[in-house]
């Protein structure tokens, strides 16, 4: 599994069945949301994504789109561990409709996801198999039901070294993550795709440049990317054993020469 989503959806209705409706988002219409969304900043148009690639953005950029009925933004700021913490004026924004968040980071198996009707947190659920259960309100919602009964226990490959344990938690939170992404959304980012899931590829979005006034710059936020690159150890290669397990290896296979 290797989704990563941060999602916010505000809606006038039924999330799925209003996606499954929508044409080209007008770009006015969708800067005068994100610029109600993101009071203060400095919001930038770029180039757009659609629905299926968008929904994890490169770091200081958003994609959205706004149609009557149901806006969208894809923001890697949303991805917070306390989906009730989502800050004021972006639930207050939801004041007479339905808002979902949706989370989730393949590499530490985290996913976290909450609804609002009309400003009234219903449903928060946020943890990982290291922080456990970080925030569990509201009562389950039909989707989660056979999780939490047992029936979908998790099936993790151990890494190379490590003796076969219980996984940490009694389900997959990435698993878990794509149902909740249909339910929620109308359409999931790994597995099979089913007739009526909204088809996500096809919902363009627009792209935004996102600054905090006294922000760090795009140049001085690449410039610490490369120190953090430049301090990591060498990477490590791993291929699939004929036992089924991990073997850690030399390095990725040569490229095929032409014939």
């Amino acid at each position: 599994m290797g989704a990563k989503t941060g999602l916010l959806v505000y809606a006038e209705g039924d999330v799925p069945c209003l996606l499954r409706q929508v044409g080209a988002a007008d770009v006015e219409q969708t800067s005068v949301m994100m610029r109600r969304l993101h009071p203060g900043c400095e919001i930038e148009e770029s180039d757009g994504s659609h629905l299926y690639d968008g929904v994890y953005p490169p770091d200081g950029t958003a994609y959205a789109a706004s149609w009557p009925g149901v806006e969208i933004v894809c923001n890697r700021r949303v991805m917070i561990d306390y989906p009730s913490q989502l800050p004021r004026h972006l639930v207050a924004a939801s004041a007479g409709r339905r808002l979902v968040l949706h989370a989730m980071h393949s590499v530490v198996d985290w996913l976290a996801f909450a609804v609002w009707e009309d400003g009234r947190l219903i449903r928060s659920l946020s943890l990982s198999p290291e922080a456990g259960v970080i925030e569990n309100i509201g009562e389950p919602l039909p989707f989660e039901l056979p999780y939490w009964a047992g029936d979908r226990p998790a099936d993790v490959i151990p890494w190379p070294g490590e003796e076969e344990e219980p996984y940490a938690l009694p389900f997959h939170p990435l698993e878990l993550g794509e149902d909740a992404l249909r339910a929620l959304c109308g359409f999931i980012q790994e597995g099979m795709p089913e007739p009526g899931d909204v088809d996500a590829e096809n919902i363009e979005l627009h792209g935004f440049r996102v600054r905090e006034p006294h922000g760090p710059d795009r140049a001085e936020r690449e410039a610490e990317l490369r120190r953090a690159v430049e301090a990591m150890g060498s990477p490590r290669f791993y291929t699939m054993g004929p036992d089924g397990l991990l073997v850690e290896g030399d390095g990725p296979p040569a490229p095929a020469e032409d014939e």
